[in-house]
């Protein structure tokens, strides 16, 4: 068995207003220097988003979205950033910025394989759980 890598993970957030402070989950970024792994997944649930704020423009919110795990891939793709080194990209996506997306604290813990921890945390913070019957 592998030994722990430590990790650290910050979670992505939609403001709709900023002035307001209110927010949905939308996603993860996981960083692992050890194993070389910088990745994210994101996940929009439009209703819970149109209920903070019935006139945001999802599509643009989505868009945005959807340039972070591409971010994190780097690569030409991806534009400057994505030329940039990894841990780079990294402190990049999770500086402080007061946009409609933004980012959690930086957490950290340990995993053995940072996939499945993505794939965690992601159905732990972002996920809502519905009861069933």
């Amino acid at each position: 068995m592998p030994a722990p890598s430590s990790f650290d993970y910050a979670i992505v957030r939609v403001v709709p207003r900023v002035e307001r402070g209110e927010f949905i989950n939308a996603g993860i970024i996981l960083f692992c220097l050890t194993q070389r792994f910088l990745a994210a997944k994101v996940e929009l649930d439009e209703q819970r988003l149109l209920a903070l704020e019935p006139d945001v423009d999802v599509a643009l919110v989505r868009g945005h979205l959807e340039a972070i795990p591409h971010l994190c891939a780097g690569g030409r793709k991806a534009g400057p950033i994505g030329q940039l080194p990894q841990k780079e990209r990294w402190h990049w996506l999770v500086a402080p910025r007061s946009t409609i997306i933004q980012t959690s604290p930086v957490h950290s813990g340990l995993c053995e394989d940072p996939v499945k921890a993505l794939d965690h945390l992601l159905g732990t913070m972002v996920r809502l759980r519905h009861k069933t019957s």
